[in-house]
């Protein structure tokens, strides 16, 4: 099992299985006795058979857009949005967008290929978890999630930027 770096940014073993999507004509094979996080799309089409669960989270690929857990994204304990290649920034977005649009208050998690130099970033769009790429140093998170002191701008973690917080004090 991979580690993920949790919330309070410490490292621990993650319990949560990330499932691939089936392919045409299979069916979802969930794991008997673990967590798992399956595609979103799945989960939206058999609602009825998983609202409610605490096992069951989503993914999200960097091509699905989050609208369409507008009505129920606060039912989901985990959230992970899928960075298929470290240039591909539309899970950036999609953090954003379920954290301020969509009011997500859940783990937020980035996965696939995630690298130490995009942790800070990804934090300041609302990632809460990370499950870094397998080849990467996981016990430099630390000085990665906190490199910057200051940020100028607003975003998820700070929702006034620096020329109003100087203002103000």
């Amino acid at each position: 099992m991979p580690n993920v770096i949790a919330p309070d940014g410490s490292i621990r073993q993650d319990q949560w299985v990330v499932v691939p999507r089936p392919d045409d004509g299979e069916s979802l094979d969930l794991p008997t006795n673990q967590p798992a996080l399956i595609p979103v799309d799945l989960w939206v089409a058999g609602y009825e058979h998983y609202a409610g669960r605490k096992d069951i989270g989503v993914w999200f690929d960097s091509d699905q857009e989050p609208e369409q857990l507008a009505a129920h994204v606060n039912e989901l304990p985990v959230i992970a949005v899928n960075f298929p290649k470290f240039s591909d920034g539309r899970g950036y977005s999609t953090a954003r967008l379920l954290r301020e649009r969509y009011g997500y208050r859940n783990e937020l998690r980035a996965v696939g290929d995630v690298l130490l130099d995009q942790l800070q970033f990804m934090k300041r769009c609302g990632f809460d978890a990370y499950v870094l790429r397998a080849d990467k140093d996981i016990t430099k998170v630390g000085q990665c999630l906190n490199f910057f002191s200051l940020a100028y701008q607003a975003a998820t973690d700070t929702d006034v930027p620096m020329f109003r917080r100087r203002l103000a004090s």
